[in-house]
């Protein structure tokens, strides 16, 4: 409880591929260490297993959803959502991704310090927001959702890690949240209905959910189903979106030479229009800096999953009902695979020679419940990053470290850098 990423990170010195230990009382579970035993767990064995207690517990919290469905539920829910993620829907996300980061800029005052993580989980909040409510909202609904949205995603990390009777206590904590969850369902099922009742194509997530409809039964989605999807999508998009955003700004501030890379990179690509969705795949050094904070600082600290029937995993034969889990955090460190492991290094993802094993390196997760929006996720990270950059610099303070914390994602203790203008020369200038 004390140090919880650093107890997983010690499992590392045992230098045993299964290790077995008590997340709370009468819980034992096995954290698996050997890369090719994770990419086994995670291809070859899915059938037999399903997602494990942590998300039961989320289920409980945000309600049935593609992350906490397992199996069939889980095929068929991923089929539904789909979608929304596709590269369509994407290219029209990235102009509302941009607004809101230009906008969000626009409000820091320069020279003043400046909390990151705070700014980075209210500018990731507004751009999923918006993204999914873009046309449904007036802006009065939706600032209060954003605020219930804030405390509902707060209060899942700590719920997350409570035993269940926990919850049912009198609690301040727990009545705000439970308010807060109430809040959101009461909004989206208000915006569903209004939706419905007029018929009109607003061109957000919400209305693509409103279009989809169960292949088993051909009916569309409840209210109550579109609002779990929204709410899981709300906690495990916007946290660890803000604590990549967050990281990838503090390796930025802390290597000079790498940020005036991607500014170049930045000034020959773009030149003076603003970042669009082609521009993803055309800025390969800055997608390298997201890839490098994605393998140094990776928000991922446990994830779990469960045997349905006896499995052999390797040389060792599990009864069902044995919980497993795999720390990405300390699978990225591993010196083993990548040498020289706590210093960031954008370029030692240009050789293809060096490439991680199977199980190594996993920013979204693998085989089928692979996170299905990782590429909305980098279209987002892609878009703040390169708009931020070339509007503003971010300063650390001579000497400043910033230290990890894992509560639902691994993110900063405590980020404050200075604002400051950014002085460049325009593209072209001086030729």
């Amino acid at each position: 409880m004390r140090d919880n990423l650093g107890f997983i990170d010690s499992l590392r010195d045992t230098r045993e591929p299964l290790v077995e230990i008590v997340l709370q009382p009468g819980t034992r579970t096995i954290v698996v260490q050997d890369p090719a035993l994770i990419h086994q767990m995670l291809k070859a064995l899915a059938p037999t297993l399903d997602k494990g207690r942590l998300y039961d517990k989320l289920g409980q919290l945000l309600g049935d959803s593609v992350v906490t469905a397992t199996g069939r539920p889980h095929v068929r829910k991923r089929r539904q959502l789909q979608p929304a993620f596709a590269h369509t829907e994407i290219s029209r996300y990235v102009d509302i991704m941009r607004d809101e980061v230009t906008a969000t800029v626009a409000g820091w005052e320069l020279g003043r310090p400046l909390d990151v993580r705070e700014a980075m989980v209210g500018l990731s909040l507004d751009m999923l927001a918006k993204t999914v409510f873009a046309g449904s909202l007036d802006d009065a609904v939706f600032r209060r959702l954003r605020s219930d949205l804030s405390v509902v995603m707060n209060g899942v990390g700590v719920r997350l890690m409570l035993p269940d009777w926990a919850e049912r206590l009198p609690l301040p904590f727990n009545r705000r949240f439970d308010r807060a969850r109430a809040g959101v369902r009461a909004t989206v099922n208000t915006a569903v209905e209004e939706l419905q009742s007029s018929g009109h194509d607003t061109g957000d997530m919400l209305s693509m959910l409103l279009r989809a409809v169960d292949e088993e039964t051909g009916e569309p989605l409840t209210g109550h189903q579109i609002c779990s999807e929204i709410l899981t999508l709300a906690v495990a998009g916007t946290e660890t979106t803000a604590s990549v955003l967050s990281w990838a700004l503090y390796e930025l501030a802390r290597n000079p030479d790498i940020e005036a890379r991607v500014l170049a990179e930045l000034d020959e690509v773009l030149g003076e229009r603003p970042v669009a969705l082609d521009d993803v795949t055309r800025l390969p050094y800055l997608n390298r800096v997201i890839t490098e904070t994605l393998r140094l600082h990776h928000p991922g600290w446990l994830v779990t999953r469960r045997t349905t029937e006896e499995t052999r995993l390797g040389k060792w034969t599990l009864p069902a009902g044995t919980e497993l889990a795999y720390c990405q955090h300390a699978l990225h460190r591993d010196p083993e695979r990548f040498p020289d492991p706590l210093r960031f290094d954008p370029d030692r993802w240009t050789d293809a020679a060096q490439e991680p094993p199977p199980g190594a390196f996993l920013p979204f997760g693998d085989g089928k419940h692979k996170c299905m929006g990782d590429r909305f996720a980098r279209t987002e990270m892609v878009t703040a990053i390169a708009t931020m950059l070339r509007s503003v610099r971010l300063e650390l303070a001579e000497g400043q470290a910033t230290r990890q914390v894992a509560r639902l994602t691994v993110r900063p203790r405590a980020l404050r850098m200075t604002v400051r203008a950014r002085n460049r020369p325009r593209a072209g200038a001086g030729r």
